[in-house]
């Protein structure tokens, strides 16, 4: 289902939160409202940030997700995204579903680090 959200189970499993902390450190680095990382099917990470150039404008998780594809991944295993917002973005849970297929996790924390939502593509 696209966009299936659910409220977070607390306990995220280690390369799970790595990914945020990951989407958290890339927000940081460059100071861009959103940060993101993803993971392909072999455990491979890509880390981004949101680009806003006159020309160009991407989600951190679209970033990400292109880094991955042109790196040669083929499917997605999750994403993070860390940003202010509430909810992930429909362009992102396409973008994440486009590589990982339907039920791929996105995962939304704040810029705390603390998840707020799990979503699914």
């Amino acid at each position: 289902m696209l966009g299936g959200m659910t409220e977070p189970d607390r306990t995220l499993d280690p390369e799970d939160q790595k990914l945020i902390t990951l989407a958290r450190s890339a927000r940081a680095r460059n100071g861009v409202p959103e940060g993101a990382a993803v993971r392909d099917e072999t455990g491979r990470t890509y880390v981004a940030g949101t680009v806003a150039l006159a020309s160009l404008r991407l989600s951190a998780v679209q970033t990400a997700v292109a880094m991955a594809v042109a790196s040669g991944a083929k499917g997605l295993e999750a994403a993070a995204v860390v940003t202010a917002a509430e909810s992930p973005a429909a362009a992102d849970l396409a973008a994440v579903g486009d590589l990982g297929g339907a039920g791929t996790p996105l995962l939304l924390a704040g810029p705390d680090g603390v998840l707020r939502v799990s979503a699914e593509a």
